[in-house]
């Protein structure tokens, strides 16, 4: 008899017998048997793996054997890829920190070169009110100069007009002197304003920078903490990578260096990642572990997890009731199940200047398929078979926001068609509208 053993059940050892016929499970003494078909050997692996058994594989028949090896393996490069994409995570955040240490610095720094421009500032008001003094005193040296000079001159002259000329000069310059020794009166009050302003400076730009030195010790220390963290944690990726198929592990880099992960949980019948529903026979695949299966949307690499499959033993919880664009709009977004041979799109029809426009985009991706369409007159009379048979959505961006998307549409505005898809889906089966049910989507790869 041929046995795989699949480790402890309840403390007691679990062994297959595979056969043409039935599957043995021997548990301890007890023998209970079960009638499976040759591929059984598989059914108790899955089974295993369900209640979280730690299997080991003995001795097989050969197909059983290649059947349960490659199940095995494919597991072992789940968990691994899950351990990796935690790494790579964290990697990703300690760079982010790295990264963001020497920004925190320059944002004190330029708040330092503020106060430093404050502190220049107060020393050159003080510099320029000590100049404008100096200038003022030197004015009134030389108004009492010609003061003296012309009193001087009054002695000497022989006509009544001269004299009063002179006195004239005199009292305009003593006038001077007045304004002069006013302004420098102004600038002595002025001067303890000064020397707070500048006394403030100073108090600030040694407060700044004893913080910004602190600040650029602790950047320093975290830093090699981190540096640190980053050697270990490199050195856990390269291990990981290791343990990974050089295929499935080219796909998982590829896919995470543009989405961020590269793999993701199936649950509900949906990726957990991008949202988008799984095909039945997809789903199965996954869950059955046969062979590695990617996202048709997001092309992420898809893992089932038993402890975490969804039981609809509770009543669906209530939605609210969608809103339905206004049948008038000059801007119109359909769904439409099949579209010249690009399957499920999204389109959006719009009315500007006497004239409308098409845009394709692909459901999954979001991408513009071909060119923009241009005709005369309204939509609904210039593209009528596009609109027969299609599910009208709520959307409504410009002519503008749409040239700018330009050859995809943002994650965002893909989602927000997603989610009323969906819910066009779920008004249709629930019978709360008396538009037809919206056929269920068919996966197809990304372009």
């Amino acid at each position: 008899m041929h046995l795989i053993s699949l480790g402890n059940l309840d403390g007691k050892n679990v062994q297959t017998e595979p056969t043409g016929e039935r599957l043995s499970v021997h548990r301890g003494k007890r023998l209970r048997t079960a009638t499976k078909p040759a591929k059984s050997p598989f059914v108790s692996f899955v089974v295993a793996a369900f209640f979280g058994i730690r299997t080991s594989i003995c001795v097989a028949e050969p197909q059983s054997w290649r059947v349960l090896k490659s199940i095995h393996r494919m597991l072992v490069d789940i968990e691994n890829l899950l351990k990796l994409q935690d790494v790579d995570k964290e990697i990703r955040r300690l760079h982010d920190e790295v990264a963001e240490l020497p920004k925190r610095v320059a944002v004190i720094e330029q708040k330092l070169a503020g106060t430093k421009a404050q502190l220049e500032k107060a020393h050159a008001a003080v510099k320029a009110d000590e100049a404008a003094r100096r200038k003022y005193e030197t004015n009134i040296s030389d108004l009492r100069g010609k003061i003296s000079k012309y009193r001087d001159q009054s002695l000497d002259v022989k006509t009544n007009e001269q004299y009063k000329a002179l006195l004239h000069e005199i009292q305009f310059a003593e006038k001077e002197i007045t304004s002069n020794e006013d302004k420098i009166l102004e600038l002595m009050v002025n001067a303890d304003t000064r020397d707070k302003e500048v006394k403030a400076a100073q108090a600030d730009l040694k407060a700044e920078m004893a913080e910004i030195e602190k600040e650029k010790e602790d950047a320093r220390q975290r830093t090699a903490l981190d540096e640190r963290l980053l050697g270990e944690e490199r050195a856990k990726r390269d291990q990981l990578r290791t343990g990974i198929r050089e295929d499935l592990l080219r796909h998982y880099e590829r896919v995470s260096k543009f989405r961020g992960s590269g793999i993701s949980e199936v649950r509900d019948h949906k990726c957990m990642a991008c949202q988008v529903m799984l095909r039945p026979q997809t789903y199965n695949e996954v869950r059955s572990g046969k062979e590695t299966v990617v996202c048709d949307s997001c092309q992420r690499i898809l893992y089932f997890n038993p402890k975490e499959e969804l039981v609809e033993t509770k009543e669906a919880p209530h939605r609210p009731k969608r809103h339905h664009p206004k049948i008038d709009a000059p801007q119109a977004w359909y769904y439409r199940p099949e579209f010249a041979g690009d399957g499920e799109v999204f389109l959006c029809l719009t009315n500007a200047s006497g004239q409308a426009s098409r845009r394709v985009y692909d459901i999954h991706t979001g991408r513009l398929i071909g060119d923009i369409l241009i005709r005369e007159g309204d939509f609904r009379q210039a593209f009528p078979e596009d609109i027969t048979g299609s599910t009208r959505l709520n959307g409504n961006w410009s002519e503008e926001e749409l040239d700018n998307f330009g050859g995809e549409l943002p994650m965002v505005i893909l989602d927000s068609l997603r989610t009323d898809l969906d819910a066009a889906r779920h008004e249709a089966s629930s019978g709360s509208h008396t538009k037809p049910a919206v056929p269920a989507p068919t996966e197809h790869a990304a372009h």
